[in-house]
C-alpha cells in the first residue's frame, strides 16, 4: 500500500511539473506573437530571431504542420532584413497597416470588430456595410479588458498608450492567462475575446500587407489560437 501511494504521488508530480511547463512555454508563444503586434520590428528583435536561440524557438512551432508555413515566410523575411533601409521599410508597413486610419490600414482592436457584427446583424441595408463603421476608442471592450487586467494586478505599460482591447495587450494577457488559471477560463476567454474577431482581422491584414510579413505573422497567430484550442479541451 505504501508503495502503491509513493508511485501514485511520484506520478502526479510529474504530470504538474509537465503542464507546468507546457504552460510556460505557451505562455511564450502568446507574449512572442504579442510583441510583433505591439510595435515595429527592430534590428535588435531580427538579431534575437536570426539567432541560434531565435530559431530554434522558430523551429519548435514549425514542427506544427499548420503553423509551419507561416514560420517558413517569417524566415524568409527576416532573411531579407539585412539593411537598417529594410528594417525600416519593414516598420513602414507596420505603422500604415496599425498605427494610421486610412483606406489600407488595419484595426487591431476588438471594439471594432464587434461592433461591425452587431450593425451588420441588425441592419441589411447595403449602405450601412459599405461605410466601415468606427467603434469610440476606449469603449466598453477597452473598459473589460481593464477590469480584467487591474483584477490580476496587471496594468498597460506607460509607453503603450493604447486601448485594453488592442490585440498585443489581449495575447499577452492569455499568455498570463496561461500560467495563472484553469485551462477552461483559458478557453473560455479565448473563444469569446479573441476567436470571435480574429478571423476577420486576419482576411484584413491578408487584404492590406504588401510586404507580406504582417500577413505571415496574422497567420500564425489564427493558426496558433485554433491549434492550442484544441490543445486545451
Amino acid at each position: 500500500m505504501t508503495k502503491s501511494r509513493t508511485v501514485n504521488q511520484g506520478a502526479t508530480q510529474e504530470t504538474a511539473a509537465d503542464l507546468a511547463k507546457e504552460s510556460q512555454a505557451r505562455a511564450i508563444v502568446y507574449n512572442f506573437l504579442s510583441s510583433l503586434f505591439a510595435k515595429e520590428v527592430t534590428s535588435d528583435l531580427v538579431m534575437q530571431l536570426s539567432s541560434e536561440q531565435g530559431q530554434s524557438f522558430l523551429a519548435s512551432l514549425a514542427l506544427e504542420p499548420s503553423l509551419s508555413a507561416s514560420i517558413s515566410e517569417i524566415n524568409t523575411k527576416l532573411a531579407s532584413l539585412n539593411s537598417e533601409q529594410a528594417v525600416l521599410e519593414l516598420a513602414a508597413d507596420f505603422c500604415g497597416l496599425f498605427l494610421v486610419d486610412g483606406r489600407t490600414s488595419v484595426s487591431p482592436y476588438a471594439g471594432q470588430y464587434f461592433s461591425s457584427k452587431t450593425n451588420d446583424a441588425v441592419s441589411n441595408q447595403p449602405s450601412s456595410r459599405k461605410k466601415k463603421d468606427r467603434v469610440e476608442l476606449f469603449g466598453e471592450l477597452h473598459q473589460r479588458m481593464i477590469s480584467f487586467l487591474t483584477d490580476n494586478k496587471l496594468q498597460i505599460h506607460n509607453d503603450f498608450p493604447e486601448p485594453g482591447d488592442h490585440i498585443a495587450i489581449i495575447l499577452a494577457y492569455i499568455g498570463h492567462l496561461c500560467n495563472t488559471a484553469g485551462r477552461k477560463e483559458q478557453l473560455d476567454f479565448i473563444e469569446h475575446y479573441l476567436m470571435t474577431w480574429l478571423g476577420d482581422f486576419v482576411s484584413q491584414v491578408n487584404k492590406h500587407d504588401n510586404g507580406s510579413f504582417y500577413n505571415a505573422v496574422a497567420e500564425l497567430t489564427l493558426q496558433w489560437l485554433k491549434f492550442d484550442i484544441i490543445n486545451l479541451k
